[in-house]
């Protein structure tokens, strides 16, 4: 029973997590790589922990009022976690355990100094890294300390920190359990830490040493500023010296203390440039061995160096897989479509499957490689106008990498890269039936894909799913979708572009796609105001709705007086618009027919906010606004020099903006509506599935690809590892932020507003829908929290078009992403708000409930006193 409770760190490797630790794990690891020095030390393992907890009953009842609490309430959480901290601290180390750790002590020395650290088996993970959450002693001499502590090391594991660092990021507090590293102190000459890529950048081939004088805790703990050194292939290719005033010793007789260095070496470098090579040199051949890049722990003892602690850098944003060596440059697909959150896999492989182009997943997300796109110039032209025109810091990010001399190889015109995708499309008459055509042929193909559907289950819904993918894309590569699609969009761009010229008005086009026909997003959004209508004369229905908190509520809708109304308005509403959600293109998202009570703050904004009859009165303010603007700029243009001919081309291009431009939603109706027939399908075999046995939830599916399930379905054999690795991995995926362009060296590059027109203090964004509106900042990062009032300005992510509801509430709009046609600024033109978007961290800037001013025409945010 002893040798379970203590073994020495060359005994276990990284595959023993689970007895010593990440901390542990790790250090067996490393003393197992060849050229590696690891301080000579043993792990006391997670059994003499659980032994710890058994002998104090009551902290069972503790943890689960741990697990119940809100990770915001810090007060709650100091308080029982100290409880638990101090039981654990008291309770006496049993004889044979005591044994057996100063037996292991006494084969290394037990009148020794030693490192006495905390190793939790949720540490060092390569999803989460728990760094600093739990604690660790430097430099405790004799045996009886070294037991005391080994006790602190237990009960840190319930530090106010290491709590609700867990809490947030959903790890059970029982099945968390510590094991405890003591190792043989090295008095170091240097020391500090070496990131294998770059922290900042996520540069895979650039490594930083961060270096100063004495232990490492004097960095760690921000005593003093380190030296840095960026390593690149060999060679140092960036060096700062810093002045190193303070470090931290060791004292003789145990503990530590602050020292002031000679004034003569504080501006010396803590290493040698060779030294610092060296280092890289040796982090590699770690990095190598863990299959990661990794944050290390060193120190620098007669230039020899030793490693005290290695674990995954786990803020990295990942590098989309590719079966070559070569330089890649990947455009994020979140950006474009307004759904930068970590998507499932099924919604992942979905939208492989049914995409134009080919996309590779990374963290979570999609990306397109533009690698060729760039390398021809006739397509790198086409590439980076659009770019500049969706989103000038993905162009800026991509003439970044553009201005690296060879990361992007250079072909010809007519090589691989060929030219931009699609390419230009012909000109088309501006006919409103073409729109209503192409709307009747994509409801026909829904409606078949209904049908069809019913009678498919088992492996031959797979197979079906495949073809119906196949007329999705049929459907979309329709020439003349394509053409009504960018005939809407370049007539916008040619009128903002012309009569700013002509004129010197910026944006003029905005106010003329107001209320334009065939916007399905637009006329989501006003449809929800027609709910409110039939809602707001029955207040029993108002106060019940006010009290939703489940599904089930449209059910209860017909016991209130009113109640049947109120639920047949809702239920109409969901037959048309039901398939539609936040972040819509992961097909896994629930869906507002699946959660309707998301609607319910926004209906009742409405019910609050506006009067009887608002959405056509709306639709019919813009109209006619749009038309006195038509009016207007006609006559200013007929009064130029050649204004006959200006003013019949501008007008020839504004009947195509009303004519195609609220056709530039339908499209993604589409697929969305197909998107949600799919998902129906799939869970249906999903419930089988779970009937079977061979799933215990039938929301498991989402967590494999189209592919992996189809093998389920044909199998009926899951590998249930592998869901429950997916699920954590989803998990880390939300503390990623994606880069808009990524590099296949693992840099995110992030491109720049080159603007000196904006005034000092404000936010700078892209301009989408002109105007100026000064109003209070609601952020709002849930739709379902919203709860605006009259004149709110909505901050926000981003939006895709199941955000579109709140738009008929707000006076302006600013998010962090978005683009020139993008859903968000496509909807805030058709009801007239000024709108920014593309504001760099705007929901952490601005505040909510701070007065802003939001600079439409102009493209920036003032934060007002």
């Amino acid at each position: 029973m002893i040798e379970r409770y203590v073994l020495g760190l060359r005994e276990v490797d990284e595959t023993r997590v689970a007895v010593v630790g990440g901390k542990g794990a790790h250090l067996g690891g490393l003393s197992r790589i060849e050229g590696v020095r690891v301080p000579p030390g043993f792990c006391v393992t997670t059994d003499a922990f659980r032994r710890i907890l058994a002998a104090a009953p009551s902290i069972g009842d503790r943890l689960d009022q741990l697990s119940r609490l809100n990770p915001d309430d810090r007060e709650a959480i100091r308080t029982l976690s100290a409880e638990i901290r101090r039981t654990i601290e008291e309770i006496a180390v049993p004889g044979d355990l005591a044994a057996a750790i100063t037996r292991a002590l006494a084969q290394l020395g037990d009148q020794g100094a030693y490192a006495v650290r905390s190793s939790a088996t949720a540490e060092d993970l390569p999803t989460a890294s728990f760094a600093g959450q739990q604690d660790t002693y430097l430099n405790v001499v004799g045996p009886a300390a070294i037991l005391h502590h080994v006790s602190r090391c237990w009960a840190s594991l319930f530090t106010e920190r290491a709590v609700t660092y867990r809490l947030r990021n959903g790890f059970d507090h029982r099945k968390v359990h510590m094991a405890v590293v003591v190792q043989r102190m090295v008095l170091p000459q240097a020391s500090g830490v070496l990131f294998t890529a770059d922290p900042v950048t996520g540069n895979r081939k650039v490594a930083t040493v961060d270096a100063g004088f004495g232990l490492g805790e004097a960095l760690v703990s921000g005593l003093v500023n380190p030296d840095v050194f960026r390593v690149r292939d060999g060679e140092i290719v960036a060096k700062a010296v810093a002045a190193k005033k303070r470090a931290i010793h060791p004292l003789p007789g145990g503990g530590t203390r602050e020292v002031t260095i000679d004034p003569r070496r504080q501006e010396q470098p803590a290493l040698t440039d060779a030294q610092a090579v060296r280092l890289v040199r040796l982090g590699r051949r770690i990095e190598a061995h863990f299959g990661r890049p990794q944050d290390i722990e060193w120190c620098l003892v007669d230039d020899d160096f030793q490693i005290v602690q290695s674990r995954p850098i786990t803020t990295l944003f990942p590098i989309p897989a590719t079966g070559d060596q070569g330089d890649h440059v990947y455009v994020s697909v979140g950006h474009q479509q307004m759904m930068t959150d970590p998507m499932k896999p099924l919604g992942l492989s979905f939208w492989q499957l049914t995409a134009m182009v080919a996309m590779h997943e990374a963290g979570g997300r999609l990306f397109v490689d533009v690698t060729r796109n760039l390398a021809s110039p006739a397509s790198r032209a086409g590439l980076l106008e659009m770019a500049g025109r969706s989103d000038p810091l993905i162009r800026d990010a991509l003439e970044t990498v553009l201005d690296r001399d060879g990361f992007v190889p250079s072909l010809r015109d007519g090589g691989p890269g060929g030219p931009p995708a699609g390419g230009a499309p012909a000109p088309i008459e501006a006919d409103p039936a073409i729109v209503t055509g192409l709307i009747e042929r994509s409801e026909a193909s829904v409606a078949a894909l209904r049908r069809e559907i019913r009678t498919k289950t088992g492996p031959a819904l797979f197979d079906f799913l495949l073809e119906a993918f196949e007329e999705q894309k049929r459907v979309l590569k329709d020439p003349l979708n394509f053409q009504a699609i960018m005939a809407g969009m370049e007539a916008t761009w040619w009128l903002n572009d012309k009569l700013q010229e002509w004129l010197g008005e910026k944006n003029a086009a905005d106010t003329l796609t107001l209320s334009a026909p065939d916007n399905v997003t637009s006329e989501m959004g006003l449809a929800l105001l027609d709910v409110a209508d039939v809602i707001r004369p029955h207040p029993e229905v108002v106060a019940f709705l006010r009290t939703v908190e489940d599904e089930g509520f449209l059910e209860k809708l017909p016991k209130l007086a009113g109640g049947t109304e109120a639920r047949d308005a809702i239920n109409a509403y969901l037959d048309r618009y039901g398939m539609r959600c936040v972040g819509e293109i992961d097909i896994t998202r629930p869906r507002w027919s699946e959660r309707p009570s998301t609607l319910v703050p926004v209906i009742l904004d409405n019910v609050k906010l506006f009067e009887p009859g608002a959405a056509q009165r709306r639709f019919e303010q813009g109209r006619q606004a749009a038309a006195e603007k038509e009016r207007d700029v006609l006559s200013r243009l007929r009064a130029l020099p050649d204004g006959e001919r200006k003013a019949d081309e501008a007008k020839r291009m504004i009947d195509r903006v009303r004519t195609f431009i609220g056709y530039r939603e339908y499209p993604k109706y589409a697929i969305i509506s197909r998107y949600f027939v799919y998902k129906q399908a799939v869970l249906e075999e999903a419930e089988r599935l779970v009937r079977a046995g061979v799933l215990p939830e039938e929301e498991d599916v989402f967590y494999l690809t189209f592919q992996e399930l189809h093998d389920v379905v044909r199998s009926h054999r899951v590998d249930d590892r592998l869901i429950q690795q997916r699920k954590a991995a989803f998990r880390s995926y939300y503390a990623l932020t994606p880069p808009r362009v990524l590099t296949s060296d693992g840099e995110a590059v992030a491109g720049a507003y080159r603007r000196d027109d904006v005034p000092a203090g404000a936010l700078v964004g892209l301009p989408v829908s002109a105007g100026t509106v000064e109003g209070r900042a609601r952020v709002i990062l849930d739709m379902a929290q919203a709860d605006l009032e009259a004149g709110d300005i909505l901050v926000t992510a981003y939006t895709d078009p199941s955000w579109s509801p709140l738009f008929v509430a707000i006076t302006g709009l600013v998010t962090e992403v978005g683009g020139l046609m993008t859903h968000g600024a496509v909807i805030a033109r058709e009801y007239g708000l000024p709108a920014v978007v593309g504001v760099e961290q705007a929901t952490r800037l601005i505040r909510d409930g701070q007065r802003i001013r939001v600079h439409g025409t102009d493209g920036y945010v003032e934060i007002l006193p």
